[in-house]
């Protein structure tokens, strides 16, 4: 075993020019070793002065990085990166932020502790692949490693600063988590005009973190530097490794624990699976379309039942795993399944599409976004006249107890509020008929008049969902890039 020595880094020379953009570095260290009884021991029998000092050189270089480069430091431990890094930190002052300087609120719901407003924490986490309802509920301390990785990335995000440092970068993380991580984080930081400068004994991310400089840290003095021109980011890849096929319902049920929805699905039109190798990476879900749907009347004119099942299909789910969120596959999910489908026309209604645009990134148009569904603004009233809490309808759980205070009288006014509202949504509830498969009114008024607490539940969480603001979204096999005649953003 070596004698322990104390280290003490001497920094001969270090200098920034900002006006040049250049880091001038020459920094050496050197060491004394402890005076012990086991280190005399060893001085003697080996004969060696523990009195002497030793002196290394590990970094003598320049380094030209303007405030929106890419660079990647790479070499074996103890090669002197996480120094480097440091003194050029140092050197940056303010306009810099390491990720170890990120703190975290252990306790609240990571929705809370990012972003000014809502739809800017939305933004922010989605970037980072966090883009989960249930995972914005949830509070720092409930994150695996790698989603608090992810979520400290969209803390330095939002910090703002010029320089982004992270030394051990991806270190702790499985590598495909960090290579999707490297294709993000240079993404992000090439739209923000940002610069990022990362230091890590793995040298597996060059094609997703894309460096314009590149720096090998060799033991020692030794260093090498590569300078590129910037690239103009392409996909990840590990995006490159997926390949779509035909699926199957199972294909659905294996993924449908990461939809925040409901785990059913509507009758299947057709459904494709995205696959890299033998792991199942993603799915969509094509169904017939519902009897009536917002938005669609600015795209299609009056059409039959029989006609609207020939000529149109709905995008009814699209499922891709955590792990490989935000490298755009559900932009090439939705892209090459389109002209499979069979029908000419297929439309989307989603909630996501408020906060990320991978619909229209895969070719799909922006048709309107709608706020409230008509008709349900009676039922709404009833529910805020019986002292519900609208932002918690959603949760059967809270509902249940609210109905279960409520007296007879009051359960016979919901009750009525349900029959004077026949939404599709709400007759498919009711024992389905054998001629009509979106439900029959008599039937759904049935159903009402006998509904149990537990089914009166479920009706309004389908309230809940009606509620949602959701964007509608169309696509034309015959004219792809022609623009909706209306984009009306209503009530």
């Amino acid at each position: 075993m070596r004698p322990k020595k104390h280290i003490h880094t001497k920094q001969q020379k270090r200098l920034y020019d900002r006006t040049e953009d250049k880091f001038t570095f020459n920094i050496s260290y050197q060491t004394h070793t402890k005076q012990t009884p086991r280190t005399l021991a060893i001085a003697e029998a080996f004969g060696i002065g523990i009195d002497q000092t030793q002196k290394f050189k590990i970094i003598d270089t320049q380094l030209k990085i303007t405030p929106k480069d890419i660079v990647y430091i790479t070499g074996d431990s103890g090669a002197g990166k996480s120094i480097l890094l440091k003194a050029i930190h140092n050197d940056l002052g303010e306009q810099a932020i390491d990720l170890t300087e990120i703190t975290t609120d252990p306790n609240q719901p990571i929705i809370e502790t990012i972003g000014k407003t809502l739809q800017q924490s939305i933004e922010l986490l989605s970037k980072v692949g966090l883009n989960d309802a249930f995972l914005f509920l949830c509070t720092y301390n409930q994150l695996s490693d790698g989603q608090k990785y992810r979520y400290k990335i969209a803390k330095l995000i939002e910090s703002q600063k010029q320089w982004w440092l992270i030394d051990e970068f991806t270190s702790c993380l499985d590598r495909d988590t960090a290579k999707i991580i490297a294709y993000n984080l240079q993404k992000i930081a090439r739209q923000n005009g940002k610069a990022l400068i990362t230091a890590t004994t793995q040298n597996d991310l060059a094609e997703d973190l894309k460096p314009n400089i590149l720096i090998h840290k060799r033991f020692g003095q030794e260093i090498n530097i590569t300078y590129y021109p910037n690239p103009t980011p392409t996909e990840c890849s590990i995006t490159k490794q997926m390949n779509i096929e035909p699926g199957t319902k199972n294909d659905w049920n294996k993924l449908s624990t990461f939809h925040y929805r409901a785990h059913t699905i509507s009758v299947p039109r057709k459904i494709y699976r995205m696959v890299r190798g033998e792991e199942l990476c993603g799915v969509i879900v094509y169904t017939y379309p519902p009897l009536t749907c917002y938005g669609r009347r600015f795209m299609l004119s009056k059409m039959t039942l029989k006609q609207t099942n020939q000529q149109l299909s709905t995008i009814n789910r699209i499922v891709i795993p955590p792990k490989y969120r935000t490298i755009g596959l559900g932009k090439k999910i939705i892209h090459d399944t389109l002209p499979l489908v069979g029908t000419p026309h297929v439309e989307l209604i989603a909630v996501m599409a408020k906060y990320s645009p991978f619909a229209e990134k895969a070719g799909m148009q922006k048709v309107t976004q709608q706020q409230n569904i008509e008709g349900t603004t009676k039922l709404t009233n009833t529910l805020k006249q019986l002292n519900f809490d609208l932002q918690l309808i959603a949760s059967q759980q809270y509902v249940e107890q609210k109905i279960a205070n409520l007296t007879t009288e009051q359960i016979k006014q919901l009750k009525t509020a349900f029959k004077a509202n026949k939404h599709p949504s709400f007759k498919k509830q009711a024992p389905p008929s054998s001629h009509n498969p979106y439900g029959k009114t008599t039937n759904y008024l049935t159903y009402i008049t006998s509904a149990n607490n537990n089914q009166i539940s479920r009706l309004i969480k389908t309230l809940a969902m009606l509620n949602q603001t959701k964007v509608y979204l169309f696509w034309n096999k015959q004219n792809q890039n022609k623009k909706p005649t209306t984009t009306t953003t209503d009530r």
